[in-house]
């Protein structure tokens, strides 16, 4: 079965340095509830490094909500902040950290490059 969730700390884990994530510092648990059980997945942020675990301890942000609401951020289909405005995501802490670790969460699944809707065709 698939787990959109594993395969995004997955990635994050194996990248290490995040250039988006460069100058912020501070550590995240999100706490993704299913089947009246609840999943821990740690993630410590030191300029740009990321360490991924799946360590249920302190953190200077908790992030709590559905495993499948979470599935659907990490695929781009919904977005925490608006998860949160509707409360189905819950947050302690630091929400400045969050935001900045929001940023490396995918966009939406119909979303293009810019220089792809000028005309122009991306190159890395």
């Amino acid at each position: 079965m698939w787990d959109p969730t594993g395969e995004f700390f997955e990635t994050v884990r194996k990248r290490g340095h995040e250039p988006l994530l460069e100058g912020a510092e501070g550590t995240i648990v999100f706490s993704l509830s299913q089947d009246h059980r609840t999943n821990h997945w740690f993630v410590e942020i030191r300029n740009g490094e990321v360490r991924v675990s799946r360590e249920e301890r302190g953190a200077d942000c908790v992030v709590r909500t559905d495993q499948a609401l979470f599935d659907d951020m990490v695929t781009g289909r919904e977005r925490m902040r608006r998860a949160w405005l509707r409360n189905e995501v819950v947050v302690e802490g630091d929400l400045m950290l969050l935001a900045r670790f929001e940023r490396i969460f995918p966009g939406p699944p119909e979303a293009r490059h810019p220089q792809a809707v000028c005309g122009r065709e991306h190159r890395p």
